[in-house]
């Protein structure tokens, strides 16, 4: 298998950088964010891309981040939480996992994701009313997060800890629960 290690979709406050972060550094690997990667690449914030250009330019610079970081990565890798939307990005994602990558849907429920975003400008999706264009996300996202993913982690009430564990745990080739 080449590329990532590991992948980690998952909509907004679901932990995928909290818990690549910690992953990465129990396996000591790399952890990259491709949020991170586009917003080295364009001097912006995603949030800034999403005011000053839209969303359509960002999920495009998205797109190809992800594309790159799959293909040069070999640790840990977390996507931004709309990255699934492209239908190439899924494509990729797919054959990653049929090709014997791990990739891991971070789930969470609407009250712990609700309670994690709070009212955070850095989410620009969530800027109106976080509540219900959350839900909106969830429910919307998550058959994509599903098509994508090899396994299904829950974050919702849990510790970062426990989390990490069942992750490792699929890497490792382990049982998680």
């Amino acid at each position: 298998m080449t590329g990532p290690l590991l992948v980690l979709v998952g909509p907004p406050a679901s932990g995928k950088t909290t818990v690549g972060t910690a992953v990465a550094a129990a396996l000591g690997v790399a952890f990259r964010d491709t949020d991170r990667d586009v917003e080295d690449a364009t001097g912006s914030s995603v949030a800034d891309l999403f005011v000053e250009h839209g969303e359509p330019h960002f999920r495009d610079l998205e797109r190809a981040a992800v594309a790159l970081a799959l293909a040069e990565h070999d640790g840990v890798l977390a996507l931004g939480g709309g990255a699934v939307m492209h239908a190439d990005t899924r494509q990729l994602l797919v054959a990653h996992g049929g090709g014997g990558g791990v990739v891991v849907w971070l789930d969470v429920d609407l009250p712990s994701a609700a309670k994690r975003v709070g009212l955070s400008r850095d989410r620009p999706l969530l800027a109106v009313n976080p509540r219900a264009m959350l839900r909106t996300m969830l429910e919307d996202r998550a058959p994509l997060y599903r098509e994508v993913a090899t396994a299904t982690v829950p974050t919702s009430n849990r510790t970062t800890d426990e989390v990490v564990a069942d992750v490792l745990a699929l890497i490792l080739g382990g049982d998680p629960r």
